[in-house]
């Protein structure tokens, strides 16, 4: 029985136009992030079988892939609740979005010098990856990442809140090899209502998530 399942988009393949066009958003649902759901459903078949045997010898591969799959799955269904074709802006307290944006200005400074760290971070990711706002539990502070292919260059134990995808993949049907066009882009479509309930959430779970030291 699969463990992981593709989720449904939260609105159909033309709702983020002008933005990203409907091609790119049902080969990116449909195709790219069901071939991660796939991916993470076969490798645990195969580390069940490896278990089993008690065969190891492909122990290195297959949790590499196991990391691979299930991050970019985790990932994308981030992605997909992270826009709105009625989403952009910054979040502002008149729309309830206060705490975020407080917790924006105190991490970076503004929410200005945010937005310009996480669109350098997403649009300078060397080949595959992401842009990354995260919630770091030790700190309580948000922080930006910048993830190579899905899992690498990560801080243990961070939550990601408001995810970018740089991936080719994301744009290239649209925007060719202009990727800091496509990130600029990105800024129009937030939906700043899911990455406040997303912080919220981050932060009522700290604890849980990691012990203080």
């Amino acid at each position: 029985m699969a463990v992981y399942t593709l989720p449904e988009l939260p609105y159909d393949y033309a709702a983020l136009e002008p933005v990203i066009n409907p091609q790119i958003i049902e080969l990116h649902h449909d195709k790219h992030h069901a071939a991660y759901v796939k991916g993470a459903n076969d490798t645990l078949e195969q580390l069940e079988e490896a278990r089993d045997k008690e065969s190891w010898g492909a122990i290195n591969g297959l949790e590499k892939n196991l990391a691979f799959h299930l991050s970019g799955h985790i990932l994308h269904s981030i992605y997909w609740h992270n826009m709105s074709g009625d989403g952009g802006g910054e979040p502002l307290e008149k729309d309830g979005l206060g705490e975020l944006a407080d917790a924006l200005a105190e991490s970076f400074g503004s929410f200005d010098k945010f937005k310009a760290q996480l669109t350098k971070a997403s649009a300078t990711t060397q080949g595959s990856g992401w842009g990354v706002l995260a919630y770091e539990p030790v700190s309580g502070r948000l922080i930006v990442e910048q993830v190579y292919d899905h899992q690498g260059n990560v801080g243990q134990g961070s939550v990601p809140i408001l995810v970018f995808d740089a991936w080719e993949h994301a744009f290239y049907l649209q925007y060719k090899n202009q990727k800091v066009d496509f990130i600029e882009a990105m800024w129009k479509v937030v939906n700043w209502q899911d990455v406040s309930k997303r912080y919220a959430a981050a932060k009522a779970r700290a604890n849980n998530l990691l012990l203080a030291p």
